[in-house]
């Protein structure tokens, strides 16, 4: 006998909820993917060091108008509220005091992988696409690359290009700013 299991999708204003009510604590390491609670990885040390080497790249390069964000949340839609490792914004005078950014705040994410560039690569990349976020990459640690996606659709990115040491990639959102890939890669 079949047993149908039910899923409930939470909303990024129940996720919020969750947290006021304590259901959810601040140093909790999850986010929310199309409505369901996601427990994210511990960081690694390997992992912490590429974000804030990845941090003080883009740092060195302000942009007009960009900001620097690290492991904080934005939203994207009424379902998902992810935490990539970094993320270039567009600059709001509110520093985004009265809301997460939202997909068209966002220039760039990056995703920093030790264990999980299968799941950030089959879920996170293809979130991204869909709301339209115009670059991510991924930070693939384990096998020593970054894999860069640009122009989005709803069934993907179209681009997808694969930097490895010795090359340089130019982040859409921060045209001043020539990354090599071994700086991110460190080591």
């Amino acid at each position: 006998m079949a047993v149908e299991v039910l899923r409930r999708s939470f909303t990024t204003e129940e996720y919020h909820r969750m947290g006021e009510a304590g259901i959810l604590r601040e140093d909790d390491r999850v986010e929310l993917i199309e409505g369901e609670i996601v427990q994210m990885t511990p960081i690694g040390s390997r992992h912490a060091a590429c974000v804030m080497r990845l941090n003080q790249l883009f740092s060195r390069h302000p942009g007009q108008g960009v900001l620097v964000n690290v492991q904080n949340p934005i939203q994207l839609g009424k379902y998902s509220e992810p935490q990539p490792d970094v993320t270039l914004l567009r600059f709001r005078p509110d520093f985004y005091a009265e809301s997460h950014p939202g997909p068209t705040d966002v220039l760039l994410a990056v995703e920093v992988a030790e264990t999980s560039a299968a799941y950030d690569r089959e879920v996170k990349v293809l979130l991204y696409a869909k709301a339209a976020i115009p670059e991510v990459w991924l930070v693939d640690l384990t096998e020593g690359w970054v894999e860069v996606y640009r122009q989005p659709s709803p069934q993907g990115y179209q681009d997808v290009r694969t930097f490895r040491r010795g090359e340089v990639v130019v982040p859409l959102g921060l045209p001043d700013a020539v990354v090599a890939i071994g700086d991110v890669l460190g080591g």
